[in-house]
């Protein structure tokens, strides 16, 4: 499953791999393909550098990638707090209350809340590039589109390619003038923040948009046919996220969201603001339908909606109150319904796609040639 840019990179597979775990990201890369680590959880960039130099000792001197968070605009002047000042109580008193309903307990005292998404800040970001950038990285990753372009152009200044995702052939477009050098196009099926249009109709129409650029397919994709179907549409890879999380390497700490995702069929997740304010595909849970309820106050914008129920998740999770737990997965969930080893998912796709092919060229009339 090779490409143009599969080549450049010098990996075996076009499969990317997006992950928060080390391991994962590790194993990614040792099975031929492409790990990128999201860095969006590292709030110190000690813990960053730790995991960085874990995965330097553990990938075995293939290539590997960072996946972060930032806006392309800079916000001068504002801190963790004077956000969270702007959050209304009225919206921390439905959280207290959804959370009384199910008898979610309270942390320990003085222990902090083990679930809270900063790296959206630009300070955040920047100090995880600066670790970052100390390391052999090849590819950087942007979740909210183009990184501002001092980013790009130290990036490129260190050789390291600089990814963003696109949800529309627009956005896509904008990614091009900014000096991105891979456009990663995120249908409506994929896990986490994702937009309106489906992968089969955007994957063709970001390519048009963004030719030559190397283009990558994001938002259900599983198995080895659906990266086949990707390819013929154009794309240089495929991007996946939601097949990781039930990994034997995945360290997800909680066994009942395992059990959750392992159950869950592709009807079971629902684009949601509950998570961040931004809208993002997870598991349906009795969380986002009291967030989604119009009776409700409504989510708040990103990022007020991260820090409100950073405290609130991290109970949820520590605690496994099932019916609220959930957790960012696409509509692929249906698909995974065992646990594996990263090489075994490898070894599916692989299989999977060259049956597609041998199919395709049947069709076509060159089985002989196959």
């Amino acid at each position: 499953m090779q490409t143009e840019l599969s080549k450049e990179l010098g990996v075996e597979h076009a499969i990317f791999g997006f992950t928060p775990f080390p391991a994962v990201a590790a194993a990614i890369s040792r099975a031929g393909g492409f790990g990128v680590l999201g860095a969006v959880r590292y709030t110190a960039p000690t813990d960053l550098e730790r995991d960085l130099n874990w995965i330097e000792a553990n990938v075995g001197g293939v290539p590997y990638g960072l996946d972060v968070v930032m806006p392309a605009q800079k916000v001068e002047g504002v801190s963790e707090a004077d956000v969270e000042a702007m959050i209304p109580e009225g919206h921390r008193q439905f959280v207290r209350d959804t959370l009384a309903k199910y008898g979610v307990p309270e942390l320990d005292e003085g222990e902090a809340s083990g679930w809270r998404i900063t790296g959206w800040m630009e300070q955040v970001a920047r100090g995880q590039l600066d670790v970052a950038f100390g390391y052999p990285i090849k590819l950087l990753a942007n979740a909210l589109g183009s990184p501002p372009a001092d980013v790009v152009r130290r990036a490129h200044e260190k050789g390291v390619l600089v990814a963003a995702l696109a949800g529309s052939a627009r956005h896509a477009r904008k990614h091009a003038e900014a000096g991105i050098d891979i456009v990663v196009a995120q249908g409506y099926e994929a896990g986490g923040h994702t937009g309106e249009i489906a992968s089969m109709v955007l994957t063709p129409e970001v390519v048009d948009a963004v030719g030559p650029l190397p283009v990558l397919a994001a938002g259900g994709i599983g198995s080895g046919q659906q990266v086949a179907a990707a390819l013929s549409l154009g794309a240089q890879g495929v991007w996946l996220g939601s097949v990781w999380l039930t990994v034997t390497e995945a360290d997800m700490h909680s066994p009942a969201v395992t059990r959750k995702l392992l159950a869950a069929g592709s009807g079971d997740t629902v684009r949601s603001r509950a998570l961040t304010g931004k809208p993002a595909r997870q598991l349906r849970t009795e969380w986002t339908d009291a967030w989604d309820d119009p009776a409700g106050p409504g989510t708040l914008p990103m990022p007020l909606q991260g820090l409100l129920v950073a405290d609130a998740v991290s109970r949820i999770q520590k605690y496994e109150v099932e019916p609220l737990l959930g957790t960012p997965v696409g509509q692929i969930v249906g698909r995974m319904t065992s646990e594996r080893s990263v090489q075994e998912v490898f070894d599916d796709l692989t299989r999977g796609f060259e049956r597609a092919v041998d199919r395709i060229n049947r069709i076509a009339g060159r089985g002989e040639q196959a």
